[in-house]
């Protein structure tokens, strides 16, 4: 048995992959880019884009073998509206279809696939388990809502897939939006927050994330979705507070009118002068917090990343990144991204 990892250079993807390697798997990278990672001195690579299923006849899958879908167009670069679904859809949903197409002619039956806590869109339901409603508020979470459906299609064929959603993913290498945040911290700026900033924000490590993926494997790929968050995720204030402080940093926190900001932002994303998505912004106010029981009861997974370290963590990535004259690393657009 191999383990094959589209999207296995990216965000995600490289964390499973160097893991495995560690524990003495035959893995199989599968990716439109590769970096100089030292884990591919013991495991394959294979140049590939999941858009183009002609690309496909160079991986072999057997029937026994273990398949994991990484990769994912994200929320940024920021897309006008009108590119939104030309930009989303052929790696989200269309890459997705081809990666399950190629293992049914593969006769392999077992994926692990992430998806994204998007899917959910507004709040009903406080905290959200897997059973809250689903109702995507853009073409990301859409798209990959989407694939939870060809999920549901191909285990009635006789398919384990694994699903995750996770909240917004960080760790070494992804600033991403954050970016933003960090320029406002250094140069002493008003910090606004889209609301009173009292609800909770909750991050999810990339390597919490990996390890939900080989712990799936470990217990069998079962056909359930699964919430991937941290535990006990802070008010907004106090998460940017205590970065404003670890930095330094004479910034202040603005709180905002939430429904006045919004409605602003719509106005910009009208004009196709986006500042954020909306399916960040429409949000970013509510008590948009995973229950993540599911994850610890059926598979026996943790987060052991707090919030707090992990955006102070990314700060000092990105501090480290100026001060050695490079340039700050955001989430990559490559379809290899992970959601």
């Amino acid at each position: 048995m191999k383990h094959v990892i589209f999207g296995g250079d990216g965000f995600v993807g490289r964390h499973l992959a160097a893991r495995l390697v560690k524990d003495g798997e035959e893995v199989v990278v599968c990716d439109i880019a590769k970096d100089s990672l030292p884990h591919y001195a013991n495991c394959r690579f294979i140049k590939l884009d999941v858009t183009d299923k002609g690309q496909f006849s160079q991986v072999d899958i057997d029937a026994d073998d273990m398949v994991y879908n990484l990769s994912a167009k994200m929320l940024s670069p920021l897309q006008i509206r009108a590119k939104r679904h030309e930009f989303f859809w052929p790696v989200n949903y269309y890459g997705t279809e081809n990666i399950i197409e190629k293992m049914a002619a593969s006769d392999a039956s077992k994926l692990v696939h992430y998806t994204t806590d998007m899917v959910y869109g507004h709040t009903f339901t406080y905290p959200q388990t897997e059973e809250h409603p689903a109702n995507p508020l853009g073409e990301y979470g859409l798209s990959k809502w989407k694939t939870e459906g060809l999920a549901a299609e191909w285990r009635e064929k006789g398919m384990r897939i694994s699903l995750f959603r996770p909240r917004l993913i960080i760790g070494p290498g992804r600033l991403g939006i954050l970016s933003k945040l960090f320029k406002l911290v250094d140069y002493n700026l008003p910090v606004p927050m889209i609301g009173s900033g009292r609800n909770p924000y909750q991050f999810i490590s990339v390597f919490d994330c990996a390890e939900a993926a080989r712990l799936a494997w470990k217990s069998g790929v079962p056909n359930e979705a699964y919430n991937l968050g941290s535990d006990n995720p802070p008010p907004v204030r106090k998460l940017l507070g205590d970065l404003i402080k670890h930095a330094g940093s004479k910034s202040f926190l603005l709180p905002t009118p939430g429904w006045a900001v919004k409605r602003t932002l719509d106005l910009f994303d009208l004009i196709n002068l986006p500042i954020m998505d909306p399916e960040q912004y429409l949000i970013a106010d509510e008590m948009c917090i995973l229950d993540c029981t599911k994850a610890k009861q059926q598979l026996g997974w943790t987060a052991d990343y707090r919030d707090e370290d992990m955006l102070i963590s990314a700060y000092d990535e990105y501090r480290g990144n100026l001060s050695a004259g490079h340039s700050t690393p955001s989430a990559t657009s490559k379809p290899s991204a992970t959601a």
